[in-house]
């Protein structure tokens, strides 16, 4: 998961991306409950069980793991089949 050894460093960094990337969309849309949370395991696992106490996942979808060819990836893939909420799918946009 952290490309160097310090592994405090690696959710440091994984937490400054995860609130650079939602900044702004908590005063936006006020009434919209938004928290941050830095998790560490397999994607389907955490997102599966952190599903037991959502309303819904929203999940980005890129479709370039072990399903290669089809619209949905691993991850995507994975969660449909253990969720316990609605999963919903977003594409990744086209690289520039």
């Amino acid at each position: 998961m952290f490309a160097h050894g310090d592994e405090s460093a690696g959710f440091n960094e994984r937490r400054r991306l995860l609130s650079e990337s939602t900044a702004g969309w908590a005063d936006k849309y006020s009434n919209v409950r938004l928290t941050h949370e830095v998790v560490r395991g397999h994607p389907v696992e955490e997102l599966a069980r952190s599903s037991e106490h959502a309303l819904s996942v929203v999940v980005g979808r890129r479709g370039c793991g072990g399903y290669t060819g089809m619209r949905l990836g691993s991850v995507v893939h994975g969660l449909l089949h253990r969720a316990v909420c609605p999963v919903i799918t977003v594409p990744t946009p086209p690289a520039k």
